[in-house]
């Protein structure tokens, strides 16, 4: 069995290397091609082009690299019917991965199956009958996902969400990491700016400034800053002067597994986290850590994407849990002083937010079938 399949981030991947596995422990005599980061690469994957090139998000941030990146859309497309795969499976970064399966459909009849159904419910309800042209199957993170999909005459799935799969630090784990990085006791912020440099480049200035005054109010609080590799030298370069003496946890120059378990450890430990808006809210809520979500994108997409959104949230433990416990400062209002202040507030009382973290992960699959071999399985039956 032939699989292409492609990922164009950091998210993307850990699903790709998830369903890889899968597929693997299904069916044993599986080959794959395609383009990946380091957890598709160590299922076997030998990536075509560096996974980074792909990371961009916003309408404005894709523009500048608007004719490199049709280059290789065109590439990728190529190889997919000069290869001819049993199927072709695309993972999020919409951008990119459904101009390839478009491109593929158009030259054959290869099976399309994209893993991360577009976020319709929230915004550009049209795009799922769009998609529907060229996608036969999709594999939805969310329950209530399918019907949008199956609304535009698409195969869908829930499989689950692969955050209920990972493993989580346990307070043994949290002890030894404050112990190593010598925070004794004292209240912990987490802060994570994105895994993309036009997020770390536009949040890194407003979380400083949030920081500082944190530090203002709470002279004994200490930061950590998991950095993710695509941005980690931004990350380091961003931090060296912020208050709080911050701690940053570099993937460079690690074992991947090294740096996952001091990263979970640090979730673990932190009292509450500041996070840009996206996937880290789900990994935050699967540690029990009581957050605040905060995130901006250039004016011209704000001002778009403000208008197009059909959702009072975009947390995505508040859209799960049903719920809007989890404070979020998005766009005009990613301010420092309101952000503080939301902080703050989370300190006081950081129970407040437990009961829709658990919601949220028992909605999304936890204790049951591993998500990566539910996504696997599916892909299988429709075929």
């Amino acid at each position: 069995m032939k699989v292409f399949i492609l990922a164009g981030e950091p998210s993307g991947d850990r699903l790709g290397g998830a369903l890889m596995a899968g597929l693997k422990a299904l069916r044993p005599d599986v080959s794959f091609d395609g383009i990946g980061g380091p957890q598709m690469m160590a299922q076997g994957l030998q990536s075509r082009f560096d996974m980074d090139e792909l990371s961009v998000m916003g309408l404005a941030e894709i523009l500048p690299k608007y004719r490199a990146l049709m280059a290789r859309i065109n590439e990728t497309a190529q190889a997919v019917v000069e290869t001819a795969p049993d199927v072709l499976i695309t993972i999020d970064s919409p951008d990119f991965s459904l101009r390839v399966a478009r491109k593929v459909k158009e030259k054959s009849n290869i099976r399309t199956v994209h893993y991360v159904a577009p976020t319709v419910w929230a915004w550009r309800p049209g795009r799922a009958e769009k998609m529907a042209r060229w996608v036969d199957h999709v594999l939805a993170l969310f329950p209530f996902e399918p019907p949008y999909m199956e609304a535009a005459g698409m195969a869908c799935d829930f499989v689950g969400h692969p955050v209920v799969a990972e493993p989580l630090a346990d307070d043994s784990e949290a002890a030894a990491f404050r112990a190593e990085h010598h925070l004794s006791d004292a209240p912990l912020l987490l802060v994570l700016p994105g895994s993309r440099r036009g997020e770390v480049t536009r949040l890194a200035p407003v979380f400083q400034q949030v920081v500082a005054r944190l530090v203002e109010a709470e002279p004994s609080l200490r930061v950590v800053v998991p950095a993710a590799a695509p941005v980690a030298a931004l990350v380091k370069q961003a931090t060296r002067n912020w208050s709080g003496t911050p701690v940053v946890l570099d993937p460079r120059g690690q074992e991947a597994e090294a740096f996952a378990g001091s990263k979970r450890a640090a979730f673990r430990a932190a009292d509450v986290a500041l996070a840009a808006s996206g996937t880290v809210s789900l990994e935050l809520a699967a540690a029990s850590t009581p957050m605040v979500i905060a995130y901006d994108m250039s004016w011209i997409s704000r001002q778009i994407i403000g208008r197009m959104l059909r959702v009072d949230t975009v947390t995505l433990v508040n859209l799960v849990s049903e719920s809007r416990t989890v404070p979020e400062f998005i766009g005009a209002n990613c301010r420092p002083g309101p952000i503080a202040e939301g902080i703050l507030q989370v300190l006081r009382a950081p129970d407040a937010q437990k009961e829709a973290m658990a919601l949220t992960m028992a909605r999304l699959g936890k204790g049951g079938e591993a998500p990566g071999l539910r996504a696997a399985r599916a892909v299988l039956a429709r075929m």
